[in-house]
C-alpha cells in the first residue's frame, strides 16, 4: 500500500472530502445538493475521461460522457449499500465511457449475441459492484445474468472489437500516433480496483482511522502533517497506519 501511495497522487486529488458528500447526498432529490456533487466529483469524472484518450474520440467528448455516467451514478447511488460513491461512480463512469466507444461501431465481426451481452455485462456490471462491495468476479456475472462463464469471458473480449486502428496513425485534436504516447501500467487504476475489493474492510474501520487513510494515500500527507490534522504525534500516526494497513491485509487475504 505503501508503494502505490506516489502512483495515485493524480486519482485522489480528484476526489472530494467525504464527510460533504455524504452530507449532500443526505439533502438529495434537492437540485442544488445534486447539482454540488456534481461539481466536487467532475475532476474526478475528466481524470476518468483521460484514461480512454488516444483513441480518436475528442477529449472533450469524453469528458461530456464522463459527466453523463457521473449524474447517473449519483442518481443511482444507494449509501445504505456500505460502498464509497467515489468506487460506485468510477464503475459507473467507466461503463459509460466503454458504451459510448461500443455505439461507435464493432470493427470486427463480432456475433450479435455477444454483442448483446457485452451490452449487459456493462449495464449490470455498477450495480452489481454497489451490491457486492467490490468488482464482481466472472462466475458471479454469469449466475446474475443467467448465463455460462465461458459466455461472459467471450463477451468481456468481444468488447475489445470495437475498434482497431494502427498505433502508428494520428488521432485526437493533437494528432498524435498512439505509439508516442505509450507508458507502462498505470498504477492509480490498479488501486482504484484494490480499494474496491477491501472496501467493506475500511467502512468497519474507526473514523479516526479512515480519516489517517485517506489523509496518507488519498491526500498524499506525509506522517507529519497528518499527526498536525488530528492531533497526534507523529510515532502514534506511524502506530495507527501499521495497524490499520495490517488488517486491511488480513481481510484482503481472507
Amino acid at each position: 500500500m505503501e508503494h502505490g501511495a506516489t502512483g495515485e497522487a493524480g486519482a485522489a486529488r480528484t476526489q472530494p472530502d467525504d464527510d460533504r458528500v455524504e452530507a449532500l447526498f443526505g439533502l438529495l432529490p434537492d437540485a442544488a445538493a445534486r447539482d454540488e456533487i456534481a461539481t466536487r466529483f467532475a475532476s474526478f469524472a475528466e481524470y476518468l475521461a483521460r484514461r480512454f484518450a488516444g483513441r480518436g474520440e475528442p477529449v472533450e467528448d469524453l469528458n461530456q460522457v464522463a459527466m453523463i455516467g457521473l449524474l447517473k451514478a449519483i442518481d443511482r447511488f444507494d449509501d445504505d449499500r456500505g460502498v464509497q460513491f467515489s468506487t460506485y461512480a468510477a464503475a459507473t463512469i467507466i461503463g459509460e465511457l466503454k458504451r459510448h466507444f461500443r455505439d461507435k461501431g464493432w470493427s470486427l465481426r463480432v456475433p450479435r449475441r455477444l454483442q448483446e451481452l457485452a451490452v449487459r455485462v456493462n449495464r449490470e456490471m455498477p450495480e452489481l459492484t454497489q451490491k457486492l462491495g467490490r468488482s464482481p468476479t466472472i462466475p458471479e456475472l454469469a449466475d446474475h445474468l443467467a448465463v455460462s462463464t465461458e459466455d461472459i469471458a467471450e463477451a468481456m473480449d468481444a468488447v475489445q472489437a470495437y475498434s482497431t486502428a494502427s498505433i502508428d496513425t494520428p488521432a485526437g485534436d493533437d494528432a498524435t500516433a498512439p505509439i508516442d504516447s505509450l507508458g507502462g501500467a498505470d498504477p492509480s487504476l490498479e488501486l482504484l480496483e484494490e480499494w474496491s475489493t477491501i472496501a467493506p474492510a475500511v467502512a468497519e474501520l474507526s473514523p479516526r482511522d479512515r480519516r489517517v487513510l485517506y489523509l496518507r494515500f488519498f491526500r498524499g500527507l506525509t506522517q507529519s502533517e497528518i499527526a498536525e490534522d488530528i492531533g497526534v504525534s507523529q510515532m502514534h500516526v506511524s502506530r495507527i497506519l501499521t495497524q490499520t494497513l495490517e488488517k486491511l491485509r488480513r481481510a484482503a487475504t481472507a
